[in-house]
């Protein structure tokens, strides 16, 4: 079919369809993703489509859910369990890191958990407390696990097969703020490796990665700096576990320079690993110390705190700045 434009949210509802009209051993688990489609009716018309015992409504028990997951990707199905916001992850953390991402080890590889845990994450929606987290730093520090997130509609389809595909698990992370931004989906496309980041905009003076929802971000930084003479590449890193480390010494060696732009606190953030990894490998291309913009190393705030807690334009731009003097 051609490519079509839809938001990201229908992309990803529009990948769950047809992972479960190609795999019957593909179920969707979670509180409200059924009958009500998700409080993002992101898993809109699935169960009515493909019945009760595909698409389950399950008790507000998070560790249950994901136990459940867990046994039933024993028994040979691929679960895709949907959390129903960041802040709620929390009471299966146990479930996760404990039995989810050491169950291919401990066995030495003779078992496969296939699940995916898909979480709605970041804030810049309004919502009241532990509904605006950004705990992808907490699974990307978890061997056994991968860790993903789509910045667009196109990457929300392709991304979302390839993690139902993986026969490891995978912890799906969806920028809410973005469910509603629309592109191109090309349903059949040859999509590029799932875990490789990729250049979004090219550039020469300094690379500016993100992931998620901050690539948005991080575009229009760009465009900001560019009325202003400065050529900035724009890295969408895409996937937190692994890191494309590739990737972004091929742009550093390039420009330079390097910020690295997430809405989570920079204190053990994601961009700690990238700045300490990049420094180590390009030390000598490096002209300005890896910079990090991120959230505060505080709880995330009242909502009509957020856009002072949140990084936006003029925080990335004062990190670029800093950047391009020395």
């Amino acid at each position: 079919m051609a490519a079509e434009k839809m938001s990201l949210s229908k992309a990803i509802n529009a990948s769950l369809r047809t992972a479960l009209e190609t795999d019957p051993k593909v179920l969707i688990m979670g509180e409200d993703v059924g009958k009500l489609g998700g409080v993002f009716r992101v898993t809109d018309g699935l169960q009515k489509d493909f019945g009760e015992d595909r698409v389950i409504d399950t008790p507000l028990a998070e560790s249950g859910i994901v136990g459940t997951a867990i046994g039933l990707a024993l028994r040979g199905y691929r679960p895709v369990v949907e959390i129903q916001f960041d802040g709620f992850v929390f009471p299966a953390y146990d479930q996760i890191v404990t039995q989810l991402a050491k169950m291919h080890a401990r066995s030495l590889g003779k078992v496969k958990l296939p699940v995916v845990v898909r979480i709605p994450y970041g804030g810049g929606i309004g919502a009241v407390e532990h509904h605006s987290e950004s705990p992808e730093a907490l699974f990307a520090h978890v061997a056994g696990l991968k860790v993903v997130s789509p910045t667009n509609a196109s990457d929300a389809y392709w991304m979302l097969q390839q993690a139902i595909d993986s026969d490891d698990p995978v912890i799906y992370f969806e920028p809410k703020r973005r469910y509603h931004d629309k592109s191109e989906v090309d349903t059949a496309a040859i999509p590029g490796p799932l875990h490789a980041a990729r250049v979004v905009r090219p550039g020469a003076d300094l690379t500016l990665a993100a992931y998620g929802p901050m690539v948005k971000v991080a575009l229009d930084a760009a465009a900001a700096a560019a009325e202003e003479g400065k050529s900035i590449e724009v890295l969408d890193l895409r996937s937190m576990s692994p890191i494309d480390f590739d990737s972004i010494q091929r742009s550093v060696e390039r420009t330079g320079r390097l910020v690295v732009v997430h809405e989570a606190p920079v204190f053990l953030g994601t961009g700690s690993e990238i700045a300490a990894r990049i420094t180590e490998r390009c030390f000598y291309h490096l002209q300005a110390p890896v910079l990090r913009v991120g959230g505060f190393h505080s709880p995330y705030p009242p909502s009509r705190l957020e856009d002072e807690y949140l990084p936006g334009l003029d925080r990335v731009l004062d990190a670029v700045d800093r950047a391009l003097a020395y």
